[in-house]
C-alpha cells in the first residue's frame, strides 16, 4: 500500500486527534493512529475506548487499505518537517512503514489494523444542529465547574437537559455550580444525559467559529460532527443530583459591582490567605465592599475596599477565593450581581451584561465558615 500526503495538513489533523490518546493506555494498539485509505481519502482515527475522534484528509493513492502507525514517533517526526509531500509505503505482510521526504527516508513498524477497536455507532439517535459558537460558549461556561472525584463520576461531567423549549447545561463539584440555559437549542424529544469532561475539552479546542455542529445521541453514546472531524464518546452512566434543590430562591441581599475590579482585588487579597482554605471574607455595608484575608500561621493579612451598589442588610460571608476567581474568569460579563441571603447559604453570581437574549447563566458558590 502506498499513499502521498502533505506533511502540514497531516500534522494539523494528528495534533487535533492526539488529545484523545491517553498516556497510560491499557492496550498498546491505542498508542497508535488508525489510517484507513479509501478512494483518495484518509480517515485517521484515535481512540481511548471511551472517546473516538476521526478526521478526514485527501491523499494521492492508487490502493485502499488500513494500517495503524505509532502516534508519538509520527507526531515528533512531522513537527520537524517544512511544508512538503510525504510518501508512505506500507508492507501489508510485515506492517513495516517507510516514509520518504525531500530530506530522506524513515522506517518504523505499525500494527495490524484489525486489532484496533471498532468505531462505535450511534444508532436510533436523535439529531440536532447546533451553532458552534453557542456550543463552545456553553462548554466554556460550565466545564470549569465539573468535579474530579472518582467516587462520584456523574459529577465529573456536564449534565445536559434537552426539551422543546431550551437546552440546560449544568456542572457542579458540590462547592460551585453553573447552570447555563440556551433558548435557541431545542429538541423534539425531551431527554437528559451526562457528557464526559475529556471529549468536551477536545470539542472546545477544535470547533471553529461560525460553523454548525451536528449533534447525535442515543442512550449510550453521543456524536459531534463538524468540518472534517467526528467525535464520538460514551455517556457517563448514572443519575445526576437534583441541582435545582441547592439553588436558594430567596436572596434579598444584592451586590452589583464591576467584574474586573472585583477579580483583580480578590486575586491580590487571596495571595495573603491561608494556603489550605484559600478563605477570603466579604463584608458589605452601605455602598462599600470590604475584602479581607488572613493567614495566622505566617502573620499575613490583606484588606481592600471597593465601592459597589448594594441593597440589603449589612452582612459578612466567607468564600474560597479560588472558586470565585474561576467563576469570574468564565462568566463573560463586565458587570455582575452577587445575590446572598445569609452567611451559611450559597451565594449566586449573575452576569448583568455580555449575554444574548436567548441565554441565561447562573453561578453558585458555597460559603465557608468564618473564624470570628
Amino acid at each position: 500500500m502506498k499513499f502521498i500526503v502533505n506533511s502540514s495538513a497531516l500534522l494539523k489533523e494528528l495534533q487535533k486527534l492526539s488529545g484523545v490518546i491517553s498516556s497510560n493506555n491499557t492496550l498498546p494498539i491505542l498508542d497508535n493512529f488508525l489510517f484507513e485509505i479509501t478512494d483518495g481519502k484518509i480517515v485517521i482515527v484515535a481512540c481511548d475506548l471511551e472517546t473516538t475522534m476521526m478526521s478526514e484528509i485527501t491523499t494521492e493513492s492508487s490502493t485502499n487499505g488500513k494500517i495503524t502507525i505509532p502516534s508519538k514517533i509520527l507526531l515528533d517526526t512531522l513537527k520537524t518537517f517544512s511544508n512538503q509531500p510525504l510518501t508512505f509505503i506500507i508492507d501489508d505482510e510485515t506492517k513495516s512503514i517507510e516514509i520518504s521526504s525531500d530530506n530522506g527516508n524513515y522506517k518504523l513498524v505499525g500494527q495490524n489494523a484489525s486489532e484496533f477497536p471498532k468505531i462505535p455507532s450511534v444508532d436510533s439517535s436523535v439529531n440536532l444542529e447546533i451553532d458552534s459558537d453557542v456550543l463552545a460558549n456553553a462548554i466554556n461556561k460550565t466545564l470549569f465547574a465539573t468535579g474530579n472525584d472518582e467516587l462520584r463520576p456523574v459529577m465529573s461531567g456536564v449534565f445536559c437537559e434537552l426539551s422543546s423549549e431550551n437546552a440546560t447545561f449544568v456542572a457542579t463539584d458540590a462547592h460551585k455550580l453553573v447552570k447555563h440555559i440556551r433558548k435557541n437549542i431545542n429538541s423534539e424529544k425531551t431527554s437528559s444525559f451526562i457528557l464526559p469532561k475529556k471529549p468536551l475539552s477536545l470539542l472546545k479546542n477544535n470547533i471553529s467559529d461560525g460553523g454548525t455542529v451536528l449533534f447525535q445521541y442515543n442512550e449510550m453514546n453521543v456524536l459531534f460532527k463538524f468540518n472534517n472531524t467526528t467525535l464520538i464518546c460514551r455517556l457517563i452512566d448514572g443519575k445526576y443530583p437534583n441541582y435545582d434543590a441547592v439553588i436558594p430562591k430567596e436572596n434579598p441581599n444584592k451586590l452589583i459591582i464591576d467584574k474586573q475590579e472585583l477579580l483583580n482585588s480578590i486575586k491580590r487579597v487571596s495571595i495573603f490567605a491561608n494556603k489550605t482554605t484559600h478563605q477570603i471574607r466579604f463584608k458589605v455595608a452601605g455602598s462599600e465592599l470590604q475584602i479581607t484575608s488572613e493567614d495566622l500561621d505566617f502573620a499575613n493579612k490583606a484588606e481592600e475596599r471597593l465601592s459597589c451598589q448594594y441593597e440589603g442588610e449589612d452582612m459578612e460571608i466567607g468564600f474560597n477565593s479560588r472558586f470565585i476567581i474561576d467563576m469570574l474568569n468564565n462568566i463573560g460579563a463586565k458587570q455582575i450581581c452577587i445575590e446572598m441571603s445569609a452567611p451559611n447559604r450559597a451565594g449566586i453570581i449573575l452576569p448583568l451584561d455580555g449575554q444574548n437574549d436567548d441565554e441565561e447563566t447562573l453561578m453558585l458558590v458555597m460559603p465557608v465558615m468564618l473564624n470570628s
